[in-house]
């Protein structure tokens, strides 16, 4: 095969700036002259025919219909495009970087463009002007009053090794324009593998278009980028002055001649002798090219499929149904592809990885993704959710205990022997108790049985890991949640112990199902036993709250923090003095506008942009938001729910942030943008708080005990799993029933009989047991939940605390010194006669069931309280 004249360029760094090429040295020319001239022989003698590029291709329709957020593009600000095998993380202004996982290919993408007889070069990322994100694509459109070019991603799990991210540009011009599209070629695998030496740059000509090599020090590691009909950019001779040139793809558009194409940049990875030759490389980018209709209809496909069959639901707050659908989504889009054993699992997180290898938390957690488990049970996801349990299987030690992390990398080096695989001690709880939220989901009593030793020994290692002798697990055996704190490490936190306690009751159920009366009884045991250590260690009766860590000499740290709130997590009574501490996440001291902090505002080690003593994570918000719920306290749950709920749109649109300041509504500026847990978050409190959906398959029921806020007059959650069956609730307020009451009607469309069931005082049920009657109060309140703009601070009014009454309201609320909120009061019996102490009600109107209650905090600085009651 005839191959012209190619020149190489070696690439320097250049920490914190867009990366150039420059020339290889005389001896690294001659080297890699010798290997490049054997791999054109071997192409030759295989007798293959040459691959025959065009300019551009024809254009395939894109989605545009069904789910999507749209929004003014803001440099800055970050997008992910993310698949089981690519990933493509960037800015809002179009700049990104590629992998092609676990590969960084290439970072810096940018474009410039020169419009025939317009004698300006035009930075064209400068003029992003709208981003629009479907499930299956991005694109971003730039605009000048001579073009428009929009610039298309998707990461198709369809793709073949080696690919997986795609990049399409489509153009649209007044007049002929050359597009100059300049990148950084990076070939660096993800932390913490060794890359092999800066990159080198061929071009290979095809007629008048050709294609980049990215050569490594390694021979059969190279990569391969092009955009078909593009030109190379500049090749200086070997001669010249070695200096600093960009790496450039140039392409010509002529808008008579190339109406209706687009030009995709294709981008290729070999990691062996025969995927890193030119020819293997060449071929890889033409399959890519060929295959791309179908690769995008199969994803489209895939992510209309995945809208189908997971959980839905439908209420008067369309954002909010849509909101679980991109939490769903974000989920999904986590998936990547473990490249030596072929295991699909979820990875913690994607953002730009900046001039490392670290792309966020782009790798394998065990505890993000055993919290995010609970999202898949509640969406029906149990193929994903079977997998990430078998990934995690797969890599236990041999002693019980559960990974924490595994690097995408990690078969690449000696993983084992660094300190991370096994640094946490949370994975192993949570574990136990994932396992049986997935079987009292899915009904697989198989998949515990067939694990049942690896369940034994996970029991076994945390049962016999007490350093005090207390009986309790402890941060012995690796971090509970804080991984550094002031005043040296804790040794024993609630956080770790709370789940050892329903790590236990979970294993009483697991052993039933296993058959092992005498382990199911022991666990139980343990259960008990522990729920009565904790609150003789943690319970602080002369501040009414529980301790944060607990000493083996019987001290305590007393820092006031969130994390007592896991003790709702796995459903039950929750802690025994419950009410302050509800009362407390509930409030301005630990929850702002946007989510919940994890110290408390007043605390002494309150710092608002530290990682772990103030700051807000979704994650602390979506437990606090289940304890609120569960504890009695749905106004507050529903607060906290909204603030998650309220980031889907807020950075990386469609997906909801790792963590953000304590004090202003700002995510940290290396906080995580696209997090797995975080997107669970909205999940798990809407279907289990909200909505109080508790499934039970393994004996076909649902137990309902919803906290729908007062405004709703009915809703609906579709496509529920039980199981194999798949069902929908459909929940009304009847108002004029006499007592009022709220009506939930269950329908299953397949699989086995299931049953409502109900915990709430009161609660009937039809005779079939697909009808549940549950009492309302005769009065329910709502409060004002504004959405904060970026930069504020916290001012939205807090409930603290909400106590019906046979025929009374009382509300605890707290608002800014001096200012005024409106209470809306939703009367479900008819000709009530209110009265009103706090606040002012308006006048009665007999056409409607709702009244007003004005409330205004007393005078002072910062928050105040005030105390209304309503009575009839």
């Amino acid at each position: 095969m005839a191959t012209d004249w190619v020149m190489r360029a070696g690439a320097e760094r250049s920490k914190g700036r867009p990366q150039r090429s420059a020339y290889a040295s005389q001896v690294a020319m001659r080297a890699a002259a010798v290997v490049f001239a054997a791999m054109v022989a071997a192409v030759t003698c295989a007798g293959q025919a040459p691959i025959a590029w065009q300019h551009g291709r024809d254009a395939f329709a894109l989605q545009q219909d069904g789910l999507v957020m749209r929004a003014h593009a803001e440099a800055g600000k970050p997008f992910t495009v993310a698949g089981e095998r690519g990933v493509l993380l960037g800015e809002q202004d179009g700049t990104l970087e590629a992998w092609l996982l676990p590969i960084k290919l290439l970072s810096h993408l940018s474009i410039e463009a020169e419009v025939q007889g317009y004698s300006v070069p035009i930075d064209v990322n400068s003029m992003a002007r709208e981003i629009e994100v479907f499930p299956d694509h991005t694109t971003i459109t730039y605009s000048h009053i001579a073009f428009t070019v929009k610039q298309t991603m998707f990461a198709p799990d369809a793709s073949a090794p080696g690919t997986g991210a795609v990049v399409l540009f489509s153009i649209d011009s007044v007049r002929p324009m050359d597009l100059t599209f300049r990148f950084t070629p990076e070939m660096r695998p993800m932390w913490p593998a060794h890359g092999s030496g800066t990159p080198s740059v061929e071009w290979v000509t095809r007629g008048t278009t050709g294609f980049y090599l990215l050569h490594t020090d390694d021979p059969a590691f190279v990569g391969a980028v092009t955009i078909p009909g593009a030109a190379s950019g500049i090749l200086a001779p070997y001669q010249e002055r070695p200096q600093v040139h960009p790496v450039e793809l140039k392409l010509h558009f002529d808008p008579q001649a190339d109406h209706g194409r687009v030009f995709p940049l294709l981008m290729a990875v070999g990691r062996s002798a025969a995927t890193a030759s030119t020819a293997a490389l060449e071929r890889s980018l033409a399959d890519l090219n060929a295959a791309l209709p179908q690769l995008y209809t199969q994803h489209v496909a895939h992510y209309a499929a995945l809208q189908q069959e997971l959980t839905s639901i439908a209420t008067p707050d369309q954002a909010l149904n849509e909101d679980l659908r991109w939490a769903e989504i974000s989920v999904e889009q986590l998936k990547a592809r473990e490249e030596q054993s072929g295991q699909v699992a979820m990875v913690a997180g994607y953002y730009e990885s900046g001039d490392s290898a670290r792309p966020g938390f782009g790798w394998f957690f065990g505890r993000d993704s055993l919290y995010t488990l609970y999202a898949l049970h509640s969406s029906g996801d149990f193929t994903l959710a079977r997998q990430e349990l078998e990934f995690l299987l797969a890599r236990q030690r041999d002693d019980g205990k559960i990974m924490h992390e595994y690097s995408q990398t990690a078969t690449e080096i000696a993983w084992r022997s660094m300190p991370y695989m096994y640094a946490a001690a949370d994975a192993t709880p949570l574990f136990l108790t994932a396992l049986l939220d997935y079987v009292k989901a899915s009904g697989d009593k198989a998949f515990v049985q067939q694990h049942a030793d690896a369940v034994r020994r996970a029991w076994q290692f945390e049962t016999t890991h007490d350093s005090d002798g207390d009986g309790v697990y402890d941060n012995a055996q690796g971090t509970g949640w804080v991984e550094s704190w002031p005043g040296g490490m804790p040794h024993q936190e609630i956080y770790l112990a709370l789940l050892d306690q329903q790590a236990s009751t979970a294993m009483a159920e697991l052993a039933g199902v296993l058959g092992d009366e005498a382990l199911a009884r022991q666990a139980a045991a343990r259960s008990q036993t522990l729920s009565d250590v904790l609150e003789q260690e943690y319970f602080e009766q002369a501040n009414n709250r529980y301790a944060f860590s607990h000493n083996p000499d019987g001290t305590r740290d007393s820092t006031v923090t969130v994390y007592p709130a896991i003790a709702w997590w796995n459903g039950g009574p929750g802690l025994k003095h419950a009410t302050h501490s509800l009362e407390l996440w509930a409030s301005h001291r630990f929850a702002t506008d946007w989510g919940v902090r994890d110290v408390a505002v007043d605390d002494p080690v309150y710092d608002p942009i530290s990682y772990h003593q103030g700051s807000v994570w979704p994650l602390f918000t979506g437990w606090a938001a289940l304890a609120e719920y569960r504890g009695g306290q749905p106004l507050a749950g529903y607060a906290a729910l909204r603030a998650n709920a309220d980031l889907t749109g807020q950075q990386d649109l469609g997906a909801v942030t790792e963590l953000l300041s304590g004090d202003f509504n700002v995510p940290f500026g290396r906080s995580t943008s696209h997090q797995l847990w975080s997107s669970a978050m909205v999940t798990v409190p809407l279907l289990r708080g909200l909505f109080g959906v508790d499934v039970d398959a393994l004996h076909s029921r649902i137990t309902v005990n919803p906290h729908l806020p007062a405004t709703w007059d009915d809703a609906q959650v579709n496509q529920l799993h039980v199981g194999p069956a798949r069902c929908g609730l459909q929940y009304a307020r009847h108002s004029a029933a006499s007592p009022a009451e709220m009506v939930v009607k269950l329908t299953c469309a397949e699989g086995a009989k299931v049953v409502l069931a109900s915990g709430q005082p009161g609660a009937r049920s039809s005779t079939d047991g697909t009808t549940l009657y549950l009492p309302l109060p005769a009065v329910e309140a709502a409060v004002e939940l504004p959405h904060p703009l970026p930069g504020d601070r916290t001012h939205a009014v807090k409930v603290l605390q909400q106590a019906a009454e046979a025929q009374g309201l009382t509300l605890e609320l707290e608002g800014p010194a001096g200012s005024t909120t409106t209470v809306s009061l939703r009367l479900n019996q008819p000709k009530l006669t209110l009265h009103a102490t706090g606040g002012t009600l308006d006048a009665a109107n007999t056409t409607t069931r709702t009244r007003l209650l004005r409330v205004t905090f007393p005078a002072g600085e910062g928050y105040t309280t005030q105390q209304v009651r309503v009575t009839w």
